[in-house]
């Protein structure tokens, strides 16, 4: 099987978290050889790394003890990982950027744990033009300097998915006809690419051993 987690990066349960549900079942019903799961942010306690180098000098996960280590191990077991976040000032979330701070193990003890994994990006956005584009280009950056793989979206839908709530919540986001197909093209396109990795890979080690 090949999983897919959906990584809601929202404080809140409420437009983000139905667009990630929804990207999901796009991906889940792609093959059915694909498995899913949902990630959620929302009460989770994670602290921004503070730099003090424990993980690089002892080669080991972060001496902080929080939610981050779940939230992590969820994103480490998974081969594509679909991440979604409201627009706060025209980037991601907080939470997120607190997530992806945390994520120097990964970098310095632990190098290939995340490489090689695929990541797609979605915002979701009050406004239209409020900060879409720039918060998929954020996403993009903080999962990219970790060593994973960027999907893109098909023809039409440029790097990423990109919702207009109208800050109406799920009914906002749902009413976004547009904004929703490029979440379901881009989380059916990154169910592909993962999938089909997945199997050239099995093909590969098992070439290996002869």
């Amino acid at each position: 099987m090949t999983k897919i987690v959906g990584l809601c990066a929202s404080p809140r349960k409420s437009a983000s978290d139905y667009v990630t549900r929804e990207g999901l079942k796009a991906a889940a019903e792609f093959d059915p050889r694909i498995e899913v799961e949902m990630l959620s942010l929302c009460g989770k306690k994670i602290d921004p790394c503070n730099g003090c180098d424990y993980c690089k000098k002892n080669k080991t996960w972060c001496v902080r003890k929080d939610d981050m280590q779940e939230v992590f191990d969820g994103i480490a077991q998974a081969s594509g990982i679909l991440v979604v976040s409201p627009v706060y000032v025209m980037s991601a979330t907080p939470q997120l950027h607190a997530l992806c701070s945390r994520m120097r193990p990964a970098m310095h003890c632990f190098p290939n744990l995340l490489r090689n994994k695929f990541v797609a990006a979605v915002a979701v956005g009050g406004t239209r033009n409020g900060g879409e584009e720039t918060t998929v280009s954020d996403i993009i950056n903080l999962f990219g300097t970790r060593s994973m793989n960027i999907v893109t979206n098909e023809n039409g839908g440029y790097t990423g998915g990109k919702v207009w709530s109208q800050d109406g919540g799920p009914e906002g986001a749902a009413a976004d006809v547009i904004g929703m197909r490029t979440v379901l093209s881009l989380a059916r396109k990154l169910a592909e690419v993962s999938l089909i990795y997945d199997l050239g890979k099995n093909q590969f080690e098992k070439s290996e051993q002869y």
